[in-house]
């Protein structure tokens, strides 16, 4: 059994940063991509960064390029989201998902993700 777990969320005036986290815990591949996803209300949800397995490479999707960053810790299956210079549209429920493997310029697709956590809020007003 693979459990996602999410922590960070917050409410925070525009402008400021915010920092998640997600450490997975059980039979899962240490290498595999690891991504978040943001569910604003009443939309659907979208995609928001991802790592590679391995860590080498770090995708982004254009709103929030320049302004978060999704660090790995080095051997542990931790990701994080450093959010900077917040905007109230950044507002939702932030999920962290885990693959099984490579997903290659998949990576904004939710449903080549196995495993998901529950969702941490971030509100910016």
């Amino acid at each position: 059994h693979v459990q996602l777990v999410e922590s960070g969320g917050d409410s925070v005036q525009a402008g400021g940063s915010l920092r998640l986290s997600c450490a997975a815990y059980g039979n899962i591949y240490s290498g595999c991509c690891m991504g978040w996803f943001r569910q604003a209300p009443g939309q659907k949800r979208e995609a928001v960064a991802a790592i590679s397995t391995g860590g080498s490479s770090t995708m982004y999707v254009d709103s929030v390029k320049g302004r978060f960053t999704i660090p790995r810790e080095s051997g542990k299956n931790t990701v994080h989201l450093q959010m900077n210079s917040l905007i109230p549209e950044d507002t939702g429920v932030y999920y962290c998902a885990a693959a099984t493997g490579p997903t290659g310029a998949l990576w904004y697709r939710g449903d080549v993700y196995r495993y998901w956590g529950q969702g941490t809020q971030v509100t910016v007003s």
